[in-house]
């Protein structure tokens, strides 16, 4: 009977745990319907925004030059890594900062020696990554995650630019979940800064008449599309995160569903051995008392 007990027992856990996942799944499913809406609200807005970049930059005569767009000697870096505040999404968090690293290890490696390369990680999971394994974290902001508003992003892109034309980093790098679905997620690396606009010359129109000048306009543009740019890698990440996770908990309730069954199975068959060997004993007995 202790046997049978600890199955029991054992069933009333993975029950316990299947109400948690599925819980946890339908958490994440309304997240991700929130946030799956404001990645694709802002995609259309986001290439609309460069392509009129490129095409203002292909009409004018001048070449584009800005501090934005200046590439220098590659001294010091900066990656920014969008990661998770919370955990049980999967390889959401371990892919992403496995990419990021193995890119300036392989890349960057000189400047790994000297201690060029910083983080700027956002999400706690990817900062306790990457300082796990060694790395230098220029600042954290978990914070961002938690409300994903485009005040507070712009910021942080704006913070960025500062340090980027301060020559504090030679340039800037960002690696993230992009969201393609709820069950596929691709990591995704982005150079930030410098800025490459390249004229689109298919897209441009010979017969514009441009006041201020192209380039007057495209520089204006800049910020705008580096807190744009910047503010939509979050709603990826963001999205991913969502997606992730609920796919995880999805395998997790079935995971949990299979091994009731299975459990539930070597109880009967427990249950019904040790009815069989009371029987047995119950008819040894009055056997022995006939005689």
């Amino acid at each position: 009977m202790a046997n049978l007990k600890e199955i029991r027992t054992r069933i009333a856990s993975v029950k316990n745990t299947r109400q948690v996942t599925s819980a946890m799944k339908m958490v994440a499913a309304a997240k991700l319907r929130k946030a799956q809406d404001a990645i694709f609200k802002i995609r259309p807005y986001t290439d609309a925004l460069h392509k009129v970049a490129e095409q203002i930059a292909a009409a004018g005569e001048e070449d584009i030059t800005s501090p934005l767009t200046e590439h220098r000697e590659t001294n010091n870096m900066l990656v920014v890594l969008f990661t998770s505040n919370k955990g049980l999404c999967g390889a959401f968090n371990y892919q992403v900062t496995k990419a990021a690293i193995n890119h300036v290890k392989n890349e960057y490696h000189d400047l790994l020696e000297e201690d060029r390369i910083q983080f700027l990680t956002i999400g706690r999971k990817g900062d306790e990554i990457v300082k796990r394994e060694g790395f230098q974290v220029w600042k954290n902001m978990d914070d961002l995650l938690d409300h994903s508003q485009f005040k507070e992003s712009a910021t942080v892109a704006n913070e960025i630019v500062d340090v980027f034309l301060n020559k504090e980093f030679d340039k800037v790098a960002l690696f993230y979940n992009g969201f393609k679905n709820a069950a596929v997620q691709r990591v995704t690396h982005e150079t930030f800064l410098p800025v490459e606009i390249g004229g689109d010359e298919e897209g441009a129109d010979p017969n514009y008449i441009l006041e201020p000048t192209a380039g007057e306009i495209v520089m204006d543009l800049m910020p705008k599309i580096l807190q744009i740019s910047f503010h939509s890698a979050l709603l990826d990440s963001v999205a991913s995160e969502h997606g992730a996770r609920m796919t995880a908990m999805h395998k997790a309730t079935e995971n949990a569903t299979d091994l009731i069954k299975d459990l539930t199975l070597n109880y009967n068959k427990a249950r019904q051995a040790a009815i069989t060997n009371e029987i047995t004993e119950i008819v040894s007995g009055a056997n022995a008392l006939g005689k």
